[in-house]
């Protein structure tokens, strides 16, 4: 079996290798023409630079990166960068980093340190020149969010990708009751509850969940433990919530390339998909969920803050 990139954050992790012919090349260039000399020189780095297959989802302050801040662009490069973004990433994909970047604010306003929790601490690097080289990448990391994108010959690698979300759930403050990343637990809940004792028997792998993701934030993962119970024993209905789940994850980019991934994994290695739980299956208490399949691997852990950080 294939090593897959990693990607990993406090919480969840997909893992997917993808390839379809998009040029987006174009919007890439148009954000490096609206920055200056200086910029240019922090966000552009070789592509075989050392800071390209290292990752993180912890803020900033606790893990150095390269490239260049969101707070280091004026509003017009700001605008320009967004947009970009929005031609890697479905509208569903756009909303949730948006969201999750907005959650610093959100630390802030329940009393967390403005130096730590700081919305504008995201990094943006371009790896090789997307002008004329064959093969290119860029990233945009920060707390609880790392995009990586490879292209070659115009094909689209979009992995690894972490999404978290701290708080959950906010339970106090002007924006009480806001959830994040709550439908990719709720999906997967739907499926536990179908299931009868027997297959939960096979599901459940252990009592208590991993107090992380367990690939944390590898550069390359082997296939985890085949723990869990295939999608060939689950019921038509189960396997249908199944295929709910892992669309959950693909409909953050960009619909064709969805479209395409979705339809492979149907095609070559549903049969062979492992779905696998870890710790409590009451809501509000800590759990962890994997999905592992021959070329991907995606993880949900919920454990930290009182199972209130994803």
């Amino acid at each position: 079996m294939r090593k897959l990139i990693t990607l990993s954050v406090s919480c969840m992790a997909i893992f997917l290798l993808l390839s379809f012919s998009f040029h987006k090349s174009k919007h890439v260039v148009k954000f490096l023409d609206c920055l200056n000399t200086e910029q240019l020189k922090k966000v552009s780095l070789p592509f075989d630079d050392n800071s390209r297959t290292s990752w993180h989802f912890l803020p900033s302050t606790m893990y150095p990166r390269e490239g260049i801040t969101l707070k280091e662009l004026n509003n017009d490069q700001e605008a320009v960068f967004f947009k970009m973004l929005t031609h890697f990433l479905s509208e569903s994909g756009y909303n949730k980093t948006t969201k999750i970047i907005d959650l610093e604010n959100v630390l802030v306003e329940l009393g967390g340190d403005p130096k730590f929790r700081d919305a504008k601490a995201y990094y943006i690097a371009i790896y090789g020149n997307p002008r004329e080289d064959k093969i290119w990448a860029w990233s945009f990391e920060g707390h609880h969010i790392s995009l990586n994108f490879t292209v070659k010959d115009h094909k689209i690698s979009a992995s690894p990708r972490f999404f978290g979300s701290n708080p959950a759930i906010i339970k106090k403050g002007s924006r009480k009751g806001e959830r994040t990343l709550h439908r990719e637990e709720k999906l997967a809940y739907l499926l536990m509850k179908s299931l009868s004792d027997e297959q939960k028997k096979e599901v459940i792998f252990r009592d208590t969940a991993y107090p992380d993701i367990v690939t944390s934030n590898s550069t390359t993962v082997t296939p985890l433990e085949p723990v869990g119970i295939k999608a060939t024993k689950l019921n038509d209905e189960q396997k249908v919530k199944l295929k709910a789940i892992l669309y959950q994850y693909l409909r953050d980019l960009p619909d064709k390339l969805a479209q395409a991934r979705e339809s492979k994994i149907h095609n070559e290695e549903f049969k062979d998909i492992l779905f696998a739980w870890a710790g409590s299956t009451k809501r509000g208490e800590p759990h962890y969920y994997r999905i592992q399949g021959k070329t991907f691997l995606i993880e949900l852990d919920n454990t930290q803050n009182n199972a209130n950080h994803i």
